[in-house]
């Protein structure tokens, strides 16, 4: 994760604190042109007003020129996703940019797994000038450290990605995690279903007990798989979290496991790196394409190319795009200290530490296979179909039109 830097407008700063399908969150072309007035951004622009094009932050210009201080955005490591690094931060950037902030204006950190990199990295923002800080925090205790901070300086804090639980935040912006859990989920059921898995024996791989998404797509994939359990359709052989969400301890997590109990026939797991892991695994027990099914998330290029192989089921894609411009739309409002349209906080998420409903933007994701793989993931660019399709995999590619 990076650093963004920014600048001070008029007065007022921000910080960004950053923690990951475009088309199918859908979107209201038209919302960027009601302004209400200089200096005040578009009255209706909502939570699915945002594309790939960037095209509605411009209509938030006048809004940043009548803001004041500078945003700070403050990513957590490179560890448990490269997302922060090929998208969160470029992503950032750009909406920036196209809302009228130079790099002045604006600081986007990464705190390559540090919690006190990442707190030492909120205290530089403040002392430069931030007002608004955009934080993705490594862990609870250092989002909530983070936030009693800014709070003490006056600076109003957007949790992004990742709620801090037990914080004092005035807003939260992420995809619906639970939702993202109900599609591993459902997506492990259907794979379980066409690949002809009798008997299901299912293991769930989670991801960091410290992570309250972790908690959160567990919820939304249990959801989904506990009724089976309950009924006797399926067996839950067991779950177990992944400290760090490492994928080296996912395997050997999962090596335990499946010694112990040789009967595990599907897995789910909760992100595409813990995926790999225990298909690394499967393979070296000699396991063939399509005999155990696999889950992920975060639709990575080493995902996509273990769905087209036939040893994953598919993968949850958060358009990130989204995500980056969402928060940007809300700091914006919040550093020109305007209170953001409704129809873009179109939801609450609960922070069970504290006990509050906290007002959020929540987006939508989308389930990738084989069949939606090149009208989501390919065209949006997220994934390069010339490095998905290279070598081994072109034949596949050609199979399911990926291009």
């Amino acid at each position: 994760m990076r650093i963004l830097k920014l600048s001070k407008l008029g007065g007022v700063a921000l910080v960004l604190v950053v923690g990951v399908t475009a088309a199918a969150c859908g979107s209201s072309p038209n919302t960027s042109s009601s302004t209400t007035a200089a200096g005040k951004g578009p009255s209706n622009l909502s939570a699915t007003s945002f594309t790939s094009s960037f095209s509605v932050m411009s209509s938030l210009t006048s809004l940043a020129k009548s803001g004041k201080g500078k945003i700070g955005a403050l990513l957590p490591d490179t560890a448990s996703s490269a997302r922060y690094v090929e998208f969160d931060a470029p992503y950032l950037k750009q909406a920036f940019e196209k809302a009228g902030l130079t790099s002045n204006d604006y600081t986007i950190t990464n705190a390559q797994g540090s919690s006190s990199t990442e707190l030492t990295q909120a205290q530089a923002d403040i002392t430069n000038g931030a007002t608004v800080l955009l934080m993705d925090g490594l862990d609870s205790t250092v989002g909530a450290a983070i936030e009693s901070y800014a709070s003490s300086h006056g600076v109003k804090v957007i949790d992004y990605d990742r709620l801090t639980l037990g914080g004092n935040r005035g807003y939260y912006v992420s995809f619906n995690n639970v939702k993202v859990g109900n599609l591993i989920g459902q997506g492990a059921v259907d794979c379980i279903a066409s690949w002809g898995v009798s008997n299901p024996q299912v293991f769930e791989l989670d991801g960091s007990p410290t992570d309250n998404n972790a908690t959160l797509f567990a919820k939304g994939y249990n959801q989904v798989l506990s009724p089976l359990f309950t009924s006797g359709k399926y067996t839950k052989v067991g779950e177990q979290a992944v400290p760090a969400w490492d994928n080296q301890q996912a395997l050997t997590i999962f090596q335990q496991q499946y010694t112990a109990h040789p009967s595990i026939n599907a897995v789910v797991s909760a992100n595409d790196g813990l995926g790999n892991a225990v298909i690394s695994a499967l393979k070296s027990a000699n396991v063939p394409a399509k005999k155990v099914p696999v889950t992920g998330q975060d639709a990575t290029l080493q995902g996509m190319q273990n769905v087209l192989s036939g040893y994953q089921c598919g993968s949850v894609y958060k358009p990130i795009y989204l995500e980056a411009q969402a928060a940007v739309a809300l700091a914006l409002y919040l550093r020109a200290g305007q209170t953001p349209p409704a129809a873009l906080v179109n939801g609450t998420t609960q922070d069970t530490t504290a006990n509050t409903a906290v007002p959020s933007i929540l987006l939508t994701p989308v389930w990738v296979t084989t069949a939606n793989m090149q009208s989501t993931v390919v065209k949006d660019g997220f994934d390069k179909a010339s490095a998905m399709c290279a070598g081994t995999f072109a034949s596949l590619c050609t199979k399911y039109g990926i291009h």
